[in-house]
């Protein structure tokens, strides 16, 4: 089955020095973009990381640092690969838990601006997992009934993804789903808004999972102690929390989505403030502008205090 597409949907892999999302780097990214009409677009590149590739890494994906020495930082590829992507959607095995913030990430870092508003995001994986529950490899034998003789090699790895979908509009057309709450429906068919919907049923606000959306729609902490609690209800009671994360170990994107939310809260309860001020049943006017004082530099002191109140 051919896929049904308005706009081009971008699969894409990325290989990396490891799994951490706020200091490992790309030393790959392949993509291959699917055109409305089926055309194919494909990009692949290698990467200097910047910083040594650890052998167990290296002995997974195949790439060593004399392979990439010579190759360009992902800061000099960044505008090139977002001019690629263009307006596409998003899919890939496993990506919107790794491949979409680690891109993220290095975007950030490279000071390119690439939105991801507006975008639909297909997590093969997901489809994968909550259907059959298996791993890359396996979903092409069980859904291409092909072996994937060059697994962990970008290209060969997205093209699988690619093929896999397919595989899996035809395999899951008019096959009921349950989910937890008991509804059934049949979530898997040819249409990208669709599949964005089933394939994102964890809600993350960040794609790192540290921020996710609860069933009412709200913003909230999804690791440590304040894991489950709206994100605006922890800022109220402990602000500081926010400047932990901000200076903390945390991805670039996780910090940008935070930024954001901070910013409007705080707005927000400046204007409740303003409208408190001003009306009430006398009918008085009076309203002092409160000038915020300036915030006092974050020092290694205060951060060490914050860690050791807050950890991670």
């Amino acid at each position: 089955m051919e896929l049904n597409l308005r706009r081009p949907l971008a699969f894409f892999d990325l290989e990396t020095t490891g799994v951490n999302i706020a200091t490992d780097k790309i030393v790959e990214i392949a993509i291959v973009k699917i055109l409305p009409g089926g055309e194919e677009e494909v990009y692949t590149k290698k990467v200097n990381p910047g910083i040594p590739i650890p052998p167990a890494s290296s002995l997974f994906h195949g790439i060593y640092d004399e392979d990439v020495k010579d190759m360009p930082y992902f800061k000099e590829l960044a505008q090139e690969i977002a001019d690629f992507i263009g307006d596409a959607d998003l899919a890939g095995y496993n990506s919107n838990k790794f491949d979409v913030p680690m891109l993220m990430e290095e975007f950030l870092a490279a000071g390119v601006d690439f939105s991801l508003e507006g975008r639909a995001f297909i997590d093969v994986q997901n489809i994968f997992h909550q259907m059959e529950q298996r791993t890359l490899k396996a979903a092409y034998r069980f859904y291409c009934d092909k072996n994937l003789d060059n697994a962990h090699q970008a290209e060969a790895d997205v093209r699988a993804t690619y093929e896999v979908l397919k595989a899996q509009l035809d395999k899951y057309n008019g096959v009921a789903f349950e989910d937890k709450h008991g509804e059934v429906s049949y979530p898997v068919v040819n249409d990208v808004e669709a599949l964005h919907t089933f394939t994102n049923l964890s809600k993350p606000v960040d794609f790192a999972g540290r921020l996710v959306y609860n069933e009412e729609g709200e913003v909230t902490i999804n690791f440590g102690k304040h894991k489950g609690k709206n994100i605006t209800d922890v800022f109220d009671v402990e602000p500081s929390y926010y400047a932990w994360m901000q200076n903390g170990d945390f991805p670039r994107y996780t910090k940008k989505v935070l930024e954001n939310i901070w910013n409007t809260h705080r707005s927000q309860k400046k204007d409740v403030k303003v409208k408190d001020a001003v009306g009430g049943e006398s009918g008085k006017r009076e309203f002092k502008k409160k000038v915020d004082e300036p915030g006092k530099p974050i020092t290694n002191d205060m951060l060490k205090g914050l860690q050791n109140k807050f950890g991670k």
